[in-house]
């Protein structure tokens, strides 16, 4: 157990450090600065880390961090500035995992050691799997939000009216084991995204 919290470890910082700081990054960009104020604007982990949300990865193998505070009203365009932040956070965890998909495709004859692959594999699976679930359209995960930024104005409150109900849904989707059945076609569909443009690569 313990060798496999320290596999898990590097990817869970890497991926929710860097899901966060692409969300705080995107909407400085859109013209909101409430996370660079708030000091969220950065890549330590300890600024990013929800203790309960970090230990619950552990256990429960589901988790989370600390929302990056943003505040809508200062987007220079409220409906564009919301779906570039919403989309930024699984943009950032696809990039990170085609990344070290792509340093473990050319390391791994070179650096024979597994714990090294195990790691690197780990890292690639855990920003899947972050950008595969904050896809799912459940609030309070990102792909709500993306949703939202296409909703017309009439529907968008009634969207907002019963989003407290998103995380009780997700409660009883995990409890059930039912958000695997949610996940499972996601994850596949990246993976194969991931793969396609791994080839690419190779040639």
């Amino acid at each position: 157990m313990i060798i496999d919290m320290l596999t898990m470890l590097p990817g869970i910082l890497i991926a929710l450090t860097f899901h966060e700081f692409a969300h705080g990054l995107a909407a400085y960009a859109m013209g909101d600065d409430t996370a660079k104020n708030a000091g969220r604007l950065s890549l330590d982990p300890m600024k990013h880390i929800d203790p309960i949300g970090f230990i619950m990865l552990f256990i429960m193998r589901f988790g989370w961090a600390k929302p990056v505070p943003i505040n809508e009203n200062n987007f220079r365009h409220e409906r564009l500035g919301l779906f570039f932040v919403s989309i930024a956070g699984i943009t950032m965890n696809l990039i990170l995992a085609l990344i070290f998909q792509m340093v473990l495709f050319f390391t791994a004859d070179i650096v024979q050691l597994s714990a090294y692959v195990d790691v690197m594999r780990g890292i690639v699976w855990i920003n899947i799997m972050l950008a595969a679930f904050n896809l799912l359209p459940i609030p309070p995960l990102d792909g709500s939000k993306i949703i939202y930024t296409f909703l017309p104005r009439n529907l968008r409150f009634t969207f907002y009216k019963y989003e407290s109900y998103g995380s009780i849904i997700l409660i009883i989707l995990l409890l059930t084991g039912g958000i695997s059945l949610l996940l499972n076609p996601v994850i596949s569909a990246l993976i194969s995204f991931l793969n396609s443009i791994i080839l690419l690569f190779r040639g």
